[in-house]
């Protein structure tokens, strides 16, 4: 398997696990285990976004181009009406 298949893999991975884990700390009755679950999400952050650094280095991963004030403006719109 390539290294970039292996990297936007893990990114992937990652990126549904910190969903999974907003969900349970949404509904997470335990302050322990809430601030627990919140920890570890905190420590799949850190290490996605360090994923996420080496991948655009490599050229693995390009993020989509920042929208315009205009476009934010259409999106805004949309919402809200």
């Amino acid at each position: 398997m390539q290294e970039k298949t292996m990297v936007n893999d893990i990114l992937s991975a990652e990126k549904s696990d910190l969903t999974f884990y907003a969900n349970m700390i949404s509904e997470c009755q335990n302050q322990q285990l809430r601030s627990a679950v919140q920890q570890i999400r905190n420590n799949c952050e850190n290490s996605q976004y360090e994923l996420f650094k080496i991948a655009q280095s490599k050229g693995y991963y390009k993020p989509a181009e920042q929208a315009d004030s205009q476009q934010i403006q259409q999106v805004k719109s949309q919402l809200q009406g």
